[in-house]
C-alpha cells in the first residue's frame, strides 16, 4: 500500500494561473455518512422502481446495477460534496449512473419526475449520457474503457483550446473507474501515451472491489496496478483500509490482524463478509503462523465491531478519502486505488453473483427500515434546515456552472479555385488542401487541428506539420532543426496545430471525439482531422462511433485504402470500410476519385463541424496517382459550381453518351478502369455512361428518402440516374461490392456489382486488380453479360 502523506490541496493545475478558487466548506464526517445513506437509498430505489414497480408489459428485463452502485456511494459523495468544483469534469462509471442521478437529485439539478424513468424511452439512460440524460453528463460512458479514458483526451482538448485558441480555466478531469474496466486494452493504451504524463489535472478514482461480472477475482491486488501507473509517470495513492480497521491494526497485537488480512485471498475475504459477526470472528484467525496470537487478540474485541471494521474498507471511509484527496499532486496524473466492497450496505454485499442482482421487495423494505426510509414514498430529500440539506445546498452552489457562450464556427470556403493538373492522388490532395485553406482562410486554418498515430509523414501531412508545428504541453528543443537532410521538422510547442500520438488508433479517435466537443463544452469550435491507415479504421471504429454518439464532431481520413495498396498485400488491404462509412450514424462518408473532388468533400465536411446541426465525416483516400484531366472539370464558373454541388451531394456524371446501353457507376481509385472500359464498349457499339460516385452514403440516404424514409434531398438521384437514361448497371469500387448494390434499386435495371470479396496478396496494381475483378476486362465482361452481347 502506497503511504499517503497529507499535503495542501491544490485544486487546479498550476500550468494555468487564471484559475483561483477558494477551498470549499468541509461537511462534518457524520453529515457525509448521512448523505451516504441517502444516496445509497435513492440509487437502489431508482433501479428497484424501474424493475419491480413500473409496468412492464413485455416482461423483458429492464436491468440496472444496485451492487455496482453501492460500491461507489462513498467515493462519489466524497467527490461531489467535498472536493469537486465547477471547472472540474467527471466521467462516471457506467454502472454507477443511479448514484449520479441520486446526487443530481439531492443537489436540486434533477427533478423528482425523472427518478422513475431509468431505462425508459426518453428517460434516464442506462449509462451517463451527454446528449440524452435530462441533466447532461460531463462525459458519456458505457463503452468499456472509452468513458474511463475520455477525461484524458478532454484534458488535452481543453489545454489545446487554452494554448492555441482562447484562454480557459483548467479544472481537474476525474474518471470514476471500475477495476474490471482496467482489463480493457484501451485503458493502458491511453495511460502509456507519453503526452499523458504531463496532465496533472487528470485524476482516476478506481473502485477496487475485486469483482467482475461473474466472480470474485482470486488474486487481484493493487500492487501490479500501482507499478504500471507509476511506470507511466502517474502518482499512485492507495486507500485500502478505513479508520476503524487501522485503529485495530494500531492496537497491541493488531499487527497480526494486518498480516492476516493482507495475505488473504479476495474470495476468502468476501466469504467472511457474508458470515455472521460471530462466525467471522471464529474463522478469521485461520491456520497460519499468527493464528493463535490472532485468536487472543480478537478475544478482546466485540464481534460486531470487528465485522463492521472489516467491511469498511478505505473506499467507504470519508476520513481516509479526505486524506487521500488532500495528497493529490497536481503536477502529474493521479490514480487513486480505493478498496471497496461490491454491494456495500446491501443484502447482496460481497456475493460473487451480485453484479446484476436485484433486491426483492422484502429486502427493499428491510433496507428502508435500516436507513429510516419508506419504500412507498421513496423520493425523499433532506429536511430543510438540516445539516445534510445545508451541505447539499453548499455543494450545489459550488458546482453551479455559467452557461457556455458558444463562438460561431468560421465560415469554411466551399471552393479554393484551383484546377488540378497532371498526375496526383487523393492522399496528396488532403495535405495540399489543408495548406491552401490555411492560406486562403486564416480564421479557418487557425481552428484546424490534425491528429495522427505516428503516420504523419506517410499520409502527406508533412507540409502541414512543418508549417504549423506539433502541439505539446511544453516547448521542446528540435535537435534536428539545423540538419539539412531533415525534411520533416518536428517543432513541438503549446501553439502547434498537429497532435502526434503513438501507434494506437483507439487513442486517435478518442482524442478526435473530445476535440470535436470543444464547441459546446468550452464554447470554442475546432476543426479536428484525424488521419489513419484505412485498414485500421475497423480497429478504431467502436470508440470513434461512441465519440459521435457522445456528440463529438470530427473528420476521420482513412488513407491509403483498398487493394489499390497492392504491394502491401492482404494484411493491409481494407475491404469493408466503404460500407462502414455508409452505415455509421452521425457521419457522412466520402470516397473521391480526383484531387478536386477531395478538396470539395473535405471543405464540405469541415463546414459541418462545431455546430448544433453538424456532424462528422469519413474520407477514404488513396495513394494511386491518376491523370487529373480525366475529371473533366468544367471551365465555366457556373458549370464548375454545379459540379462541386454534385460532388458533395454524392456523385456526378463523368461521361455521357447520346443514349446509353449500359451505365458504369464507379467510386474511388478504379475510375480510370471504368473510363477505359467505357471506351472499349463504345468501340464495340455499346454506348456507355460513366457516373462517378463520391458518397454512397449520401446516395443511399436519398434513395431512402425517395421511398419515404427520411427527409434527405433526392435531386441528386435524378441528376445521376434520370429515368430517360435508364440502362443496365455495372457498379465498381475498391471495397465490398454490396456498398453500391442498392443503386440497382435506384435505376430499376439489371445490375452486376464488382468489388473485393476475398483477402488479397502482394503484387503490382494490374495483377491485383485482375485477381479481384476490378480490371478493365472484368468491367467490359460484366457489361457484355448485361447487354447479352
Amino acid at each position: 500500500m502506497t503511504e499517503i502523506q497529507t499535503a495542501p490541496h491544490n485544486p487546479h493545475n498550476p500550468h494555468n494561473p487564471h484559475n483561483p478558487a477558494p477551498a470549499p466548506p468541509t461537511p462534518a464526517l457524520d453529515v457525509l455518512a448521512e448523505i451516504d445513506d441517502l444516496v445509497l437509498w435513492l440509487a437502489v430505489a431508482i433501479v428497484d422502481h424501474a424493475n419491480r414497480v413500473r409496468p412492464n408489459p413485455s416482461g423483458m428485463k429492464v436491468g440496472g446495477h444496485q451492487a455496482s452502485s453501492a460500491s461507489m456511494v462513498t467515493l462519489m459523495t466524497s467527490l461531489y460534496l467535498e472536493h469537486l468544483r465547477s471547472d472540474d469534469r467527471v466521467s462516471v462509471k457506467p454502472h454507477a449512473s443511479p448514484v449520479l442521478h441520486a446526487i443530481e437529485y439531492l443537489l436540486g439539478q434533477l427533478d423528482e419526475e425523472h427518478l422513475t424513468t431509468l431505462r425508459q424511452f426518453g428517460g434516464l439512460q442506462s449509462y451517463p449520457s451527454r446528449l440524452k440524460d435530462p441533466v447532461p453528463a460531463d462525459y458519456s460512458t458505457g463503452s468499456v474503457g472509452i468513458g474511463a479514458t475520455a477525461p484524458i483526451w478532454g484534458a488535452i482538448a481543453k489545454r489545446y483550446v487554452d494554448s492555441v485558441v482562447s484562454p480557459q480555466r483548467i479544472g481537474r478531469q476525474y474518471s470514476l473507474v471500475g477495476d474490471a474496466e482496467l482489463d480493457e486494452g484501451a485503458v493502458w493504451e491511453a495511460v502509456l501515451d507519453p503526452t499523458v504524463a504531463g496532465l496533472g489535472e487528470v485524476v482516476w478514482l478506481i473502485d477496487f472491489n475485486r469483482q467482475s461480472l461473474d466472480r470474485v477475482l482470486p488474486t487481484m491486488g493493487s500492487g501490479r496496478l500501482e507499478a504500471i501507473f507509476e511506470a507511466a509517470g502517474w502518482q499512485v495513492l492507495t486507500v485500502k483500509y478505513g479508520a476503524a480497521l487501522e485503529a485495530l491494526f494500531a492496537a497491541p497485537g493488531g499487527d497480526a490482524l494486518r498480516r492476516r488480512i493482507d495475505g488473504m485471498g479476495n474470495a476468502e475475504y468476501q466469504r467472511l463478509l457474508r458470515r455472521t459477526p460471530e462466525q467471522m470472528l471464529a474463522l478469521l484467525p485461520g491456520d497460519g503462523p499468527d493464528a493463535e496470537a490472532l485468536r487472543e487478540f480478537l478475544a478482546g474485541h466485540d464481534a460486531a465491531t470487528v465485522h463492521a471494521a472489516l467491511r469498511r474498507l478505505g473506499g467507504h471511509d470519508h476520513e481516509a478519502l479526505r486524506r487521500t484527496f488532500a495528497a493529490i499532486d497536481d503536477t502529474r496524473p493521479t490514480a487513486i486505488i480505493a478498496y471497496t466492497v461490491k454491494g456495500y450496505g446491501l443484502p447482496t454485499e460481497g456475493h460473487p453473483q451480485n453484479h446484476s442482482a436485484l433486491l426483492t421487495e422484502a429486502q427493499m423494505r428491510e433496507l428502508a427500515a435500516r436507513l429510516g426510509r419508506d419504500l412507498d414514498t421513496p423520493w425523499v430529500r433532506p429536511a430543510p434546515g438540516s445539516a445534510v440539506a445545508q451541505a447539499c445546498l453548499q455543494a450545489a452552489a459550488r458546482l453551479r456552472r455559467d452557461p457556455v457562450e458558444v463562438a460561431a464556427p468560421p465560415v469554411v470556403p466551399t471552393d479554393l479555385g484551383r484546377t488540378m493538373t497532371g498526375r496526383t492522388n487523393t492522399q496528396t490532395a488532403l495535405g495540399r488542401t489543408l495548406m491552401e485553406v490555411s492560406r486562403a482562410a486564416p480564421d479557418v486554418g487557425r481552428r484546424i487541428v490534425t491528429v495522427a498515430p505516428d503516420v504523419s509523414s506517410s499520409t502527406n501531412l508533412g507540409g502541414w506539420v512543418n508549417k504549423h508545428g506539433v502541439w505539446s504541453v511544453a516547448e521542446r528543443t528540435d535537435w534536428f532543426a539545423d540538419d539539412g537532410e531533415t525534411i520533416l521538422h518536428w517543432r513541438e510547442r503549446p501553439t502547434g496545430q498537429h497532435i502526434e500520438l503513438g501507434i494506437a488508433e483507439t487513442n486517435l479517435v478518442c482524442l478526435l471525439g473530445e476535440l470535436g466537443t470543444t464547441w459546446d463544452r468550452w464554447g470554442q469550435p475546432l476543426l479536428p482531422i484525424g488521419v489513419v491507415y484505412d485498414p485500421f479504421v475497423t480497429r478504431a471504429l467502436e470508440p470513434w462511433s461512441f465519440g459521435m454518439y457522445a456528440g463529438g464532431q470530427s473528420i476521420l481520413v482513412g488513407t491509403p485504402s483498398g487493394v489499390t495498396l497492392a504491394p502491401e498485400g492482404g494484411a493491409h488491404q481494407s475491404i469493408v470500410t466503404p460500407s462502414i462509412g455508409l452505415e455509421q450514424p452521425g457521419c457522412t462518408a466520402y470516397e473521391p476519385a480526383f484531387a478536386i473532388d477531395t478538396e470539395w468533400c473535405l471543405l464540405a465536411a469541415m463546414g459541418r463541424l462545431g455546430r448544433p446541426d453538424g456532424g462528422s465525416a469519413y474520407l477514404r483516400l488513396s495513394t494511386r496517382a491518376i491523370d487529373q484531366g480525366l475529371a473533366a472539370v468544367p471551365t465555366d464558373p457556373a458549370g464548375r459550381e454545379r459540379r462541386r454541388q454534385q460532388v458533395v451531394a454524392g456523385g456526378y456524371a463523368l461521361r455521357r453518351v447520346a443514349q446509353p446501353a449500359v451505365t458504369i457507376a464507379v467510386m474511388g481509385a478504379p475510375t480510370p478502369e471504368a473510363l477505359a472500359a467505357a471506351d472499349r464498349l463504345d468501340a464495340a457499339g455499346i454506348p456507355t455512361d460513366v457516373v462517378c460516385i463520391t458518397s454512397a452514403d449520401l446516395l443511399f440516404r436519398a434513395h431512402q428518402a425517395r421511398r419515404g424514409r427520411g427527409a434527405h434531398p433526392t435531386a441528386i438521384l435524378d441528376a445521376l440516374f434520370p429515368r430517360e437514361r435508364s440502362a443496365p448497371l455495372v457498379t465498381l469500387l475498391d471495397g465490398h461490392p454490396h456498398t453500391l448494390a442498392f443503386l440497382a434499386a435506384v435505376t430499376q435495371t439489371p445490375a452486376v456489382h464488382l468489388g473485393v470479396t476475398e483477402f488479397g496478396q502482394s503484387g503490382d496494381l494490374e495483377s491485383v486488380y485482375r485477381y479481384h475483378g476490378l480490371d478493365t476486362d472484368s468491367i467490359v465482361g460484366a457489361a457484355l453479360d448485361l447487354t447479352h452481347r
